[in-house]
């Protein structure tokens, strides 16, 4: 083909790309935009937003943003133009207006590894139905019985296999813990069995291609991921026959109370459904919450009086069960921690598990002045607000007592006062609070409390958690434990 004839060729494309342009433009002259940069041609600015940071920082990517921008810019991200906001207000309005002004919108490629039935990509009434099916199996009810019980049980095996002066990947064992739970939990899979260690190591495998680039190649994480989901699926498809065959034949266990049997039991929900609904439940449940695990340690670790006021409140704890003869931790036992759950809430706030949601303008929005066009791809930023000098006293410093004070810039007079307040919101808000925040809580709470009675801990290596964006340790956070009997605390500490 000849020079002439390819540009006579081409050419009603170029016009076509060059009449796009000019209409997108004309368009975006009706609307007041805020103030940004869209970075290069496709490509956006989103190699720099989603570079490596300390997970206590918002990043330099968006610290020189809001320094030139303010807390509400303009961008192009994920191949999207696209809203960011650092505003707390902005923030809480997104939020709050889900399913009117504003609608959930992940990446193509989180939707093709975790399935399209996940509850983090649904939208609309089948977003609503699969939370009400999550959040009836993880009532109040079932928190202060089964699940307490449960949480214990997990946390006492993981423990109990830490050596005097040994050295370990505390974010492993965390992650160990989290998975046996929500394994336990989802499907009443034993820790140790070799079809659980199987399905870890699949899990592993699913997890690294999730927090990788999308690029669905031989030899890519991606790639390996995809091929991982398609095993666990059929692993949760094969224990789903076998429990209807288990109910049709009248046969039924109480270990079988989990999950997998309560949306069979009360549920109308596909295979399909079901097996999307357990693979996200299971992501959601096991990553967050070892990370938050695996911060508490990091943080408590270089402050010791959080230590000594935590020791002091679960020494009293477990005096009163001495006392009475109970072994077992119960509701009212989790009701007193009330500095743990100080702790919890500074953990979230400082280390930021959710760092960003993804979200799409349904309508043209304004807000303080500002116009949000429909279909712009919206980002709250938590950690922003989370970590605003404006909002909480020196934002990067780990200070759980900021939760006890009523100044406003610490936050609130209570710990639950805190996480309903405009600023705090480290599981969401919205309709799409996170179902699973009170578990992920208890969690921490009972870990945290064996934790300081049984053991003290030092870092053997210099770590940090980062963002990539998802929070990790690069090094796993390694450290050296040594055992603390607690009950030659109790004695000393009455007498």
């Amino acid at each position: 083909m000849s020079h002439s004839e390819l540009v006579v060729f081409l050419l009603p494309s170029i016009l076509s790309l060059l009449l796009l342009v000019i209409l997108m433009q004309r368009k975006q002259t009706r609307f007041n935009l805020p103030p940004g940069s869209t970075g290069w041609p496709f490509l956006g600015e989103t190699f720099g937003y989603l570079k490596p940071y300390s997970a206590t920082s918002i990043g330099e990517f968006m610290e020189q943003h809001i320094s030139r921008y303010g807390k509400i810019y303009k961008s192009n991200l994920f191949g999207e133009p696209t809203i960011v906001s650092a505003d707390a207000g902005l923030n809480r309005f997104i939020l709050q207006n889900e399913g009117r002004l504003f609608e959930c919108s992940y990446p193509k490629s989180i939707g093709g590894i975790l399935g399209k039935w996940s509850m983090l990509v649904l939208v609309g009434d089948m977003h609503r139905d699969m939370r009400i099916i999550s959040l009836n199996f993880l009532s109040h009810a079932r928190l202060r019985t089964h699940l307490l019980k449960e949480v214990e049980n997990q946390t006492l095996l993981v423990l109990s296999s830490w050596k005097e002066n040994c050295t370990f990947s505390a974010q492993d064992e965390a992650k160990k813990f989290t998975f046996n739970l929500m394994a336990k939990h989802i499907m009443s899979l034993d820790p140790g069995k070799p079809e659980t260690e199987q399905l870890k190591k699949e899990y592993v495998t699913f997890m690294k291609g999730v927090v990788s680039a999308p690029l669905n190649l031989p030899g890519t994480p991606y790639r390996k991921a995809l091929k991982s989901r398609s095993i666990i699926l059929k692993f949760i498809e094969q224990k789903m026959e076998e429990r209807i065959a288990k109910m049709k034949g009248g046969v039924e266990n109480l270990e079988d109370d989990d999950l997998l049997g309560w949306v069979l039991k009360h549920s109308n929900l596909s295979t399909e459904q079901i097996l999307d609904l357990i693979l996200s439940l299971l992501f959601a449940g096991h990553e967050t919450s070892s990370v938050s695990i695996a911060l508490a340690i990091y943080f408590l670790q270089a402050c010791p009086r959080s230590i000594q006021q935590l020791k002091e409140e679960h020494v009293q704890i477990s005096r009163a069960k001495k006392l009475s003869g109970e072994t077992e931790l119960n509701w009212d036992d989790y009701r007193k921690m009330e500095f743990t759950q100080c702790v919890i809430s500074e953990t979230l706030r400082l280390g930021n598990v959710v760092r960003f949601l993804h979200r799409k303008a349904l309508k043209d929005v304004r807000y303080k002045g500002y116009d949000i066009p429909r279909g712009w791809k919206v980002l709250p930023v938590i950690s922003a607000v989370h970590l605003d000098s404006t909002l909480f006293d020196q934002p990067q410093h780990f200070n759980p007592w900021r939760w006890q004070c009523s100044n406003a810039r610490g936050a609130s007079t209570s710990s639950s006062a805190a996480t309903s307040s405009n600023y705090f919101m480290p599981f969401g808000g919205g309709p799409r609070l996170c179902a699973g925040s009170e578990l992920a809580k208890l969690e921490m709470a009972v870990f945290i409390h064996h934790l300081v009675l049984n053991f003290h801990w030092e870092l053997v290596d210099s770590d940090q958690a980062f963002a990539f964006p998802f929070v990790d340790f690069p090094k796993g956070l390694p450290i050296r434990v040594k055992h603390q009997p607690h009950d030659s605390y109790i004695e000393n500490d009455s007498s």
